[in-house]
C-alpha cells in the first residue's frame, strides 16, 4: 500500500495571484474508486451543528474550491466551503475551547458502499482550518432524519480518527474497514473550515431492491458496477460514464486527448453481478467535435474469461443516444467499450438481469459486508 502524505500546518498567507499555485496535494491511491458522496449520486449533507460563517452543502460541491480575496459579507469573509465561528471558553479565566469540543456534520453518502479512502480538502482554509479531524460512519436502512441518526441507539464506526491535519491541503485518509456504510459524521476539532469532503469507494447495492426491478442497468454506478480500467483520463475520468443521468455538460462525460497513432482507447467495468445483458445504450450528448467516431462492446464471464463481442465497430453521431437491442442476451460479469480512435462517449447503459449465480453472490456480499 502506498504510503499517505499527511499536511499538517498553516500554509503561507495568500499572496496574490493563483490561489492554488502552494496548494499541497498528492496522488492518492484509493481515488481509482467512485466518490459514494458525489450529489449527482444523491448524496447530501443532511445536519451540522454551526455553519456561520459557509453552508455545509459547500462541503459536496463537485468542482474545486474557489476563492475571492474580496469577497465579504455582513459574517465576515465568505468562503467556499464549510465554516463554523471560533469555539470560546466558558469564563474569562478559561477562555480556551475544550479538548473535547468540536464542530460536526452528516452526510448521507449516495449510495451505500465500503469506504476505500477519504480526502478532508482545506483548499484556501489557510488559518481558519481545523487543528485536526475526524470521521465516523454508520449504517442505517430507508431514509434516517438526522434526529434518528445522532440518537444512542446508533452505532458509529471510526473511519478516521482524530488526526491533525493542514491548511490549504488535500489531506487523505485510506479507510480498511471492510463493512458497508450510508452515512458519515465529519468531525473538526475544534473549530475551523473544510472546503470539500470526497468519499472513495465501491458502492453495495441492496439486492432485494434490484430482484424487485428486475430489468435495469447492470453496469450503472448506483448498482454497484465499477469503472475498473481506461486507456486514457487525461480530460476526465471513466466513472463519469456510468453515472446517473444523462449528462448535463461536455466535461460530464469521458473524453481522451487526440491520438496521434494507430491506436484507440478503452474502458473496462465490472458488473454489479453475473448478468444476463439484452439491450445497451452508448450516449455521446454534449459531445460535438470531439465524439468517439466507432465504437464497441465486448463482455467476459469471470476474472480470465475470453472476451466476446456484443456490439460490432459500430458509428456514432455526436451529441446523440444510441440504443440497440441484442439479437440474443448474453451473460458476463465484466463489460469493455472500445472506442476508434479516440474522443469521448458521456454515458454506458447495459440493460439486463442477474442470474440465479449473480443474485446469490449480490446477496451473500451484501451480507458479509452488514449491509
Amino acid at each position: 500500500m502506498t504510503a499517505i502524505p499527511s499536511f499538517t500546518g498553516d500554509a503561507n498567507p495568500y499572496g496574490g495571484g493563483d490561489p492554488y499555485a502552494d496548494y499541497r496535494t498528492a496522488d492518492f491511491p484509493f481515488t481509482q474508486y467512485a466518490d459514494l458522496a458525489d450529489r449527482r449520486l444523491g448524496a447530501g449533507v443532511i445536519a451540522a451543528n454551526d455553519e456561520f460563517f459557509a453552508q455545509r452543502e459547500n462541503l459536496l460541491v463537485p468542482e474545486p474550491a474557489e476563492f475571492d480575496p474580496e469577497h465579504f459579507g455582513h459574517k465576515g469573509k465568505i468562503m467556499d466551503g464549510w465554516e463554523t465561528r471560533r469555539r470560546r471558553g466558558a469564563c474569562a479565566d478559561h477562555p480556551w475551547p475544550t479538548a473535547e469540543d468540536h464542530d460536526w456534520a452528516l452526510v448521507r453518502l449516495g449510495a451505500p458502499g465500503v469506504i476505500r479512502g477519504i480526502v478532508v480538502d482545506t483548499a484556501h482554509f489557510r488559518g481558519n482550518y481545523p487543528q485536526a479531524v475526524s470521521v465516523e460512519g454508520t449504517c442505517v436502512p430507508g431514509s434516517p432524519s438526522p434526529e434518528e441518526l445522532l440518537g444512542d441507539d446508533v452505532k458509529w464506526t471510526t473511519l478516521v480518527p482524530r488526526t491533525a491535519v493542514g491548511g490549504h491541503a488535500a489531506n487523505g485518509f485510506a479507510v480498511a474497514a471492510e463493512q458497508c456504510f450510508t452515512h458519515l459524521r465529519v468531525n473538526q476539532h475544534p473549530d475551523g473550515g473544510i472546503a470539500r469532503l470526497r468519499v472513495h469507494g465501491e458502492v453495495v447495492p441492496d439486492p432485494v431492491w434490484l430482484e424487485a426491478l428486475g430489468t435495469f442497468d447492470v453496469v450503472a454506478l448506483e448498482n454497484g458496477g465499477r469503472a475498473e480500467d481506461a486507456s486514457n483520463l487525461f480530460y476526465s475520468p471513466a466513472s463519469n460514464t456510468i453515472q446517473p443521468g444523462r449528462s448535463r455538460k461536455m466535461d460530464d462525460g469521458w473524453e481522451t486527448r487526440r491520438r496521434r497513432d494507430r491506436g484507440h482507447d478503452w474502458i473496462r467495468y465490472r458488473l454489479a453481478a453475473q448478468a444476463q445483458i439484452r439491450a445497451l445504450e452508448i450516449d455521446t450528448a454534449y459531445l460535438k467535435g470531439n465524439s468517439a467516431g466507432w465504437a464497441s462492446v465486448s463482455l467476459r464471464d469471470g476474472e480470465d474469461g475470453e472476451w466476446r463481442e456484443i456490439l460490432p465497430r459500430t458509428r456514432l453521431q455526436p451529441d446523440t443516444n444510441h440504443r440497440f437491442v441484442l439479437p440474443a442476451p448474453a451473460v458476463g460479469t465484466h463489460a469493455r467499450v472500445d472506442i476508434f480512435p479516440d474522443g469521448g462517449i458521456s454515458r454506458l447503459r447495459l440493460f439486463g438481469s442477474l442470474t440465479p449465480e449473480g443474485a446469490s453472490r449480490l446477496a451473500a456480499r451484501h451480507q458479509e459486508l452488514g449491509g
